[in-house]
């Protein structure tokens, strides 16, 4: 029996709204670790969270559903969603601090 492999698919997320100053970077990163994603996310000048993830279909539906919720204390009012490069990335997902997002 052959094993079933993963496509794996790159989104690129936009979270405006009451997204920065609680917790949404982190809650972004768990989501994200949870369901087997690699990426980075970073908060923007205006005020928005940018996040980039790589993994299977199914866990990034979960995680973009969890990203439109969001953690206690915010209140998102939109997200944008493209898609997005593939990362290359092996593991792990970022906080981005500062102007660092490449």
């Amino acid at each position: 029996m052959k094993a079933r492999r993963t496509v794996l698919t790159t989104r690129q997320y936009l979270i405006r709204g009451q997204v920065q100053g609680v917790g949404f970077r982190l809650f972004t990163q768990e989501t994200a670790l949870r369901e087997g994603l690699v990426g980075k996310v970073a908060n923007r000048d205006d005020g928005a969270v940018e996040a980039i993830a790589e993994g299977g279909f199914e866990s990034l539906a979960r995680f973009e559903a969890a990203l439109r919720k969001g953690p206690p204390g915010s209140k998102v009012e939109g997200l944008e969603v493209e898609e997005g490069k593939p990362l290359g990335l092996d593991s792990g997902f970022t906080i981005v601090a500062g102007d660092a997002w490449i």
